[in-house]
């Protein structure tokens, strides 16, 4: 008898961890990524697959934060330095010193129509709006698709990039230099 209610109070454990995992992920808003010594937000329902760091062939006479192109899955892929895009403090930080195990490409989601990854120093977790106390003002000559610059509780920035914006943007578009 005493083993039926164990598995019973086991069972309703297990209904009640796997209820709270669901509402978790629902809630989570954002992949949180550092890249450059920045800590920045993308959008998950706009980010696509996270891959470990890959060979990237160079493309000549392109802009620098353009670092080349890597075959990720069997397909090509633009490899895009978030970094020098958006440009932080590792603008002029070669991305090849910044390359580690940590280091990680996350493409565009599918619907976006763009065929690049990101390279992004390190993976933080997920977030969701509960984390962060108030809103902060975007800097001064941020580009257009930082979309909101939050501050979390232990009172560091974060910057929210809209990579549906990015994918429409002319100069992310034309990597010519």
């Amino acid at each position: 008898m005493a083993n039926r209610q164990s598995l019973k109070d086991l069972q309703e454990r297990l209904a009640q961890r796997l209820s709270a995992a669901k509402t978790e992920a629902v809630t989570a808003s954002w992949l949180a990524v550092e890249a450059g010594g920045q800590r920045f937000l993308l959008p998950l329902v706009q980010s696509g697959e996270i891959f470990p760091w890959s060979a990237v062939q160079e493309v000549p006479y392109t802009k620098p934060w353009y670092l080349g192109v890597a075959s990720l899955r069997g397909g090509l892929h633009g490899v895009i330095d978030l970094a020098r895009l958006v440009g932080g403090s590792a603008g002029d930080t070669p991305h090849t010193e910044r390359i580690t195990s940590e280091s990680r490409l996350v493409s565009f989601h599918h619907a976006l129509g763009i065929n690049a990854v990101m390279l992004i120093d390190r993976l933080l977790g997920l977030r969701n709006p509960v984390n962060f106390s108030t809103l902060a003002q975007v800097p001064e000559g941020a580009p257009t698709y930082v979309s909101r610059c939050l501050l979390d509780m232990q009172g560091q920035t974060w910057l929210e990039i809209d990579l549906q914006e990015l994918s429409k943007e002319p100069e992310f578009l034309a990597i010519a230099a």
